[in-house]
């Protein structure tokens, strides 16, 4: 099974590790719309900010404060080294491993963002190995090394981590980001590399095997990621829990996929993968391409679907069954405004061959906008709440 998109990567050692990982298909909006978001990105420097809703920190909980980047990517601030250097990352629950842009990265993208200098790091270690990760809009190969990385306050020592030296590719030079880090099994990392999460639990620095995220819609600061424990102010009622059906990605059992009471997707039971690596809902092509006819969605030349803007006043909700409760995605989520170019529709085909057992959704951004969501390792399975 070999899926490639936006984060989603294949990662190649020495040994030729494949890694299949399903994400979206690329950043198409932020590329169509580079113009407007170099301009906003310049007048909307990086600034964190706690959205503590209860209004007291739990000093069991460690908090990230994300940025929301045109609910295109949610974005953290980590360190690496002594003394600290720092990068944004997509925190990302689709892939296991870290990696960031290197000094003597000679691609444009590296002249773009910030990149890791190993000579200012005392407590810097090169283990020699290659590494070669390769998008759908995009590539980087580099090498793999060991440090200190920083987030929200923990010090995670001798954490391993690709560093780039090429970075191919229109989409890494545009990219908000720097590098990425991942939050899902180690059995989807780097063969015999401990993922960024697994070493914060291991060296004893959070309190619970587990992590959350609460994702604002439309508002550039408030997004959180949470490690070793549970704010219960960013949801309401309570968490509903889900077994995880294959510890590797984050993934669940979907009942069904409806609109009105009736199916239209997952009809016999489906797969879901929540993801916050991907800012979409993307699903097999022909239940996608169902649900893009039923909201009267037109295929654009771009790639895209084209919807009009005064169809979300009425079109009903889109329901996702998981677990016996109902999730409901409103169109005001499944259908997103462009400043310039309209409307689209929210859900896209994924990379899937029709030949898999069975059919797999990713839940991204769109879904876990709505819903707050809990990450369960020491239990295997995933909470989720409305969010507030």
């Amino acid at each position: 099974m070999k899926w490639l998109g936006l984060l989603g990567l294949v990662a190649l050692s020495e040994c030729l590790v494949t890694i299949p990982l399903m994400k979206v298909k690329s950043m198409r909006e932020n590329l169509r719309e580079n113009d407007i978001l170099l301009d906003y990105l310049e007048k909307h420097p990086y600034r964190p900010t706690y959205k503590l809703l209860s209004g007291q920190q739990d000093p069991d909980v460690s908090f990230e404060p994300l940025r929301n980047y045109l609910d295109l990517a949610y974005i953290g601030i980590i360190s690496i080294g002594t003394p600290p250097q720092e990068f944004k990352v997509v925190l990302d629950t689709g892939s296991a491993d870290l990696w960031v842009p290197s000094i003597y990265c000679s691609s444009p993208a590296c002249g773009k963002h910030n990149t890791f200098n190993p000579l200012l790091s005392s407590t810097f270690l090169v283990s020699g190995r290659p590494i070669n990760i390769v998008y759908g809009s995009g590539r980087m190969s580099g090498f793999l090394a060991y440090d200190t990385v920083q987030i929200a306050g923990l010090v995670d020592v001798a954490q391993a981590f690709g560093l780039s030296l090429q970075e191919p590719g229109k989409f890494m030079e545009y990219a908000v980001f720097d590098g990425i880090l991942g939050l899902s099994y180690p059995s989807l990392s780097f063969e015999g590399i401990t993922p960024v999460f697994d070493n914060l639990w291991a060296q004893g620095l959070i309190s619970q095997n587990l992590f959350a995220f609460y994702l604002s819609s439309k508002e550039e600061r408030g997004s959180m990621l949470m490690l070793g424990g549970v704010d219960p102010s960013y949801y309401s009622g309570d968490l509903h829990w889900v077994p995880v059906s294959r510890p590797l990605y984050w993934q669940l059992a979907v009942d069904r996929i409806s609109m009105n009471g009736e199916a239209i997707g997952c009809d016999s039971g489906c797969q879901g993968i929540v993801d916050t690596g991907t800012s979409l809902l993307i699903g097999p092509r022909d239940p996608v391409l169902n649900i893009q006819k039923i909201i009267n969605a037109q295929h654009s030349h771009g790639g895209e679907y084209i919807i009009d803007c005064d169809t979300i006043s009425t079109l009903p909700d889109i329901i996702f069954t998981i677990d016996g409760v109902d999730y409901p995605v409103p169109a005001s989520a499944y259908i997103r405004k462009s400043s310039v170019h309209g409307c689209y529709s929210n859900f896209d085909e994924s990379a899937a061959h029709e030949s898999e057992p069975y059919e797999v959704w990713v839940l991204g951004d769109v879904f876990l906008r709505l819903y707050f969501t809990v990450f369960d390792r020491a239990n295997n399975r995933i909470g989720l709440a409305p969010a507030v």
